[in-house]
């Protein structure tokens, strides 16, 4: 896969992640994902995702820098959003809150095998 395939493939996940297309995310992350070198398998990725949208109904992930080296992506994610709750420890509270996360995956057969991910709490805080 070329890094063009693999940049237009990452932008395909990412889409699904918005629309929250569930079903669809097989086709992007592999069945024994890994996530902070924690195993999830496909099941517990999902299930975290899912936890995240119910705790931030209006997420939206927004790509700001996108590098693609197969058989890895670099990506800084950009959020613009208000957690119904505490978020990373903070009392959020429905407060609109905008922060990055600096994220690197490693493709396997075609799908994300790996993620590794670190999100700018710091910048929550301030806002905070």
């Amino acid at each position: 896969m070329t890094g063009a395939e693999l940049a237009s493939l990452y932008r395909d996940y990412i889409a699904c992640l918005n629309r929250r297309d569930w079903p669809m995310l097989g086709q992007f992350v592999h069945d024994e994902v890994a996530h902070n070198a924690r195993p999830l398998g496909l099941a517990g990725y999902r299930a975290m995702l899912e936890q995240d949208f119910r705790e931030i109904p209006d997420l939206r992930f927004d790509i700001e820098l996108l590098i693609s080296e197969p058989p890895r992506i670099g990506a800084r994610l950009k959020f613009d959003c208000a957690p119904v709750g505490t978020f990373l420890g903070l009392a959020v509270n429905g407060r609109r809150v905008s922060f990055c996360e600096n994220v690197f995956y490693e493709f396997d057969d075609g799908k994300i095998r790996q993620v590794w991910s670190v999100i700018d709490k710091a910048a929550i805080e301030a806002q905070l």
